[in-house]
């Protein structure tokens, strides 16, 4: 229990509905004014998110199906950590190689961040990733549409900044990429 005056107070919690990937947990909880009531949110294992640059200064993008929106989206390779995974870095050349076939001679943390802490317990933790060179199959779970590409830095750049790429991880790791390179 911390001593902080906004915090909630967990009475019981419990996992309402599981499914590949994440649960929806609900939390009994005790407000700091003494209301009790429910939260329920998204519970899901780490995540890794991966900004690859090949040789050239190309990026590996995939194009992959998102059901929820209905479309194919563009963005950086990314995927949940396993049971036992710890070396979050492993994790990214793991996910790089699985989604893209794609292997990277160097893989350095950027950032760590909660994308969504109102909704989800997810944290991303973001990789650079240089000397990326195909020599590997895709090897992709069972619900995974993905097409991995390559692209120009400024290419990518540009359609974030013209909003053409959606994907929340692949505009904050663009960002977070240029304000750390200035």
């Amino acid at each position: 229990m911390t001593d902080d005056d906004l915090a909630w107070e967990t009475t019981d919690t419990r996992i309402d509905y599981s499914c590949p990937g994440f649960d929806i947990r609900m939390d009994d909880v005790r407000l700091p004014d003494g209301t009790e009531t429910d939260f329920h949110y998204v519970d899901e294992p780490p995540a890794v998110v991966i900004l690859p640059f090949t040789p050239d200064g190309d990026v590996v993008v995939i194009d992959e199906w998102r059901q929820a929106v209905g479309r194919t989206n563009r963005g950086l390779p990314a995927g949940g950590t396993e049971d036992g995974d710890t070396d979050f870095a492993a994790a990214a050349r793991r996910e790089l190689t699985e989604e893209t076939g794609y292997e990277a001679d160097s893989v350095d943390p950027l950032v760590t961040v909660e994308p969504a802490n109102g909704i989800a317990n997810s944290v991303h933790h973001y990789f650079v990733a240089h000397g990326c060179e195909p020599s590997a199959d895709q090897n992709l779970d069972f619900n995974e549409s993905i097409r991995p590409t390559t692209v120009g830095y400024d290419e990518l750049r540009q359609a974030v900044l013209a909003g053409e790429v959606c994907d929340a991880r692949t505009v904050l790791g663009l960002l977070y990429y240029e304000l750390s390179t200035e």
